[in-house]
This record gives C-alpha cells, sequence and structure tokens, in this order.
C-alpha cells in the first residue's frame, strides 16, 4: 500500500508541475481543497478512485498510470499535449462567443432593413448572452473560482440591459434597478466562502 500511495504522490506532483500548475489550480478543477491535494503529494492521503480518474482525464493518462513508479517512455503525458489541449478549450469557448454575436449582428441587420427603430438593443442583449456562454465553458474547464467573477458580471449586466431597454422603450428612468444589484453582489461574494466538505 505504501509503494501505491508513494506512486500516486509522485506522479500527481510530476503530472501537475509539469502543467505548469499550482496545487491550489489543481484542487480547483477536481473541486477539492488544496489541502487535499496536498496530502496527496505528500503521500498522507490517496485520493478515492473517482477522483483519481478525473486527474488522469485530466492529464490525459491512465489511471494505471497514476498506480505505478516506472513507466515506458512513450507512456509519458506530453506537456505540450496538455498545452495543446487547454488552448483547445480557450478556442472553443473563444468561437462560441464569437457566434453570440454573429447571430447579434446578423438579427441587428435583419432588423433594420425592416426599419424597425432601437434595434441597436439586440446589443444589449449580446452582452449577458456571452457571459453565460463563457459560465458554462469556465464550469466545464476553468477555474471555477472565476464563476464568482463571471457570475457578478452577468448580474450587473442584466440589470444594465434592462435599464437601458425600460429607458429606452417605456421612457422611464428605474435607476432603482440597480440597487436590486447590491444584495445579489453580496448574495455572490457570500456564497464564495461556503466550504463543502470532501470525502
Amino acid at each position: 500500500m505504501e509503494d501505491i500511495r508513494a506512486a500516486i504522490a509522485e506522479n500527481i506532483t510530476e503530472l501537475r508541475q509539469g502543467a505548469k500548475l499550482t496545487q491550489s489550480n489543481l484542487a480547483d478543477v477536481l473541486n477539492y481543497s488544496d489541502k487535499a491535494v496536498s496530502k496527496w503529494e505528500r503521500a498522507e492521503a490517496v485520493p478515492d478512485i473517482t477522483v483519481l480518474k478525473q486527474i488522469a482525464d485530466y492529464f490525459d493518462v491512465s489511471v494505471d498510470y497514476l498506480l505505478t513508479r516506472k513507466h515506458d517512455k512513450g507512456e509519458h503525458p506530453s506537456n505540450e499535449r496538455a498545452e495543446l489541449k487547454r488552448k483547445n478549450h480557450f478556442i472553443i469557448s473563444a468561437l462560441s462567443v464569437m457566434l453570440v454575436w454573429l447571430l447579434t449582428v446578423l438579427a441587428f441587420t435583419i432588423l433594420s432593413l425592416c426599419g424597425l427603430s432601437n434595434h441597436w438593443s439586440v446589443f444589449l442583449i449580446a452582452v449577458p448572452v456571452s457571459l453565460i456562454v463563457i459560465l458554462v465553458f469556465n464550469s466545464i474547464w476553468g477555474v471555477r473560482r472565476m464563476n464568482f467573477f463571471i457570475i457578478s458580471l452577468l448580474t450587473w449586466s442584466l440589470i444594465a440591459a434592462l435599464h437601458v431597454t425600460i429607458l429606452v422603450y417605456a421612457k422611464s428612468n428605474l435607476w432603482r434597478l440597480y440597487l436590486i444589484g447590491v444584495p445579489a453582489q453580496l448574495i455572490i461574494i457570500l456564497s464564495g466562502f461556503i466550504k463543502f466538505k470532501k470525502k
């Protein structure tokens, strides 16, 4: 058992450092605390099998790779492969946001050809929709702690879009809508301090 524990500790440390991640970065990816990652790397604890699978998938290795000390040369994961994976995730996220803006420009063009006034308001809607897309991809591939920042931007952009839309179409200045953002922002900040105990 000590050999397996030591092998897991050594491999997690090597993979994490090879990917230029801190213990905190890896903890965010796995939705664990950096203290747990530190214990795994010091061989004081062993992650359960579902976490081992998560680690293996993230670093593009097999679970067996994490359990053994000696690896064949061809078996060692490439840092270039991990970097390529991160770049691809970023490109897919960026392309999705660009698709939102392409559809926005298309809607703007169609509405302007139809002669509708205030058709520029579609751009107001594109900002929160873009942030929703970013939030989804960050939840899947990114650092989960960034979600609080993205949700804050989403909240304020929704309030601003609603305020400007009401101002233009209803000719009413409901600046009080921004007051909703204050408790909403406090809720977002406080929810970031909630800790869930991992087994």
